[in-house]
């Protein structure tokens, strides 16, 4: 019994020492001036907080939601695939354009360049490269 009431004895100054710490603290004039503008600006702190917690319930509750998960995966998916299988068909083409090439020990002359000139794959890619250095021109310009 001797023990506890030296122990609680001892304790005793230690908790009287943290409290006027903390009244020290307290009286320390850039201290109150802190606490005075706090207190000034808690309608404004609790309305912040009333609009996180309704953001926070409501990223919880989506982030939960499994229709909501399976909608955005298959609408990704959607998105994805026809990209992901352009990108696949084009890797593919150039790859077999890549290979005939190689193959290849036709030589192509200034009349072969001639009429590969009127084929209307060449005549598209050359409409679209002048249109792309149009248009980027066009931005150039406006920077």
């Amino acid at each position: 019994m001797s023990e506890v009431t030296n122990q609680l004895q001892a304790e005793k100054p230690a908790v009287s020492q943290e409290k006027l710490d903390v009244l020290d603290q307290l009286l320390k004039p850039e201290v109150q001036e802190s606490i005075t503008a706090l207190v000034n600006e808690l309608p404004k702190l609790t309305e912040m907080m009333t609009t996180l917690t309704k953001i926070y319930d409501l990223a919880q509750s989506l982030s939960t939601d499994e229709v909501l998960k399976n909608d955005i995966v298959g609408a990704v998916g959607e998105i994805a695939t026809p990209v992901v299988n352009s990108a696949k068909n084009l890797a593919a083409t150039a790859i077999e354009a890549k290979d005939r090439a190689e193959e290849s020990t036709e030589t192509i002359g200034l009349f072969g360049m001639l009429r590969l000139l009127k084929e209307p794959q060449v005549q598209q890619l050359f409409r679209f490269a002048n249109a792309f250095l149009q248009v980027n021109e066009e931005h150039k310009n406006l920077k």
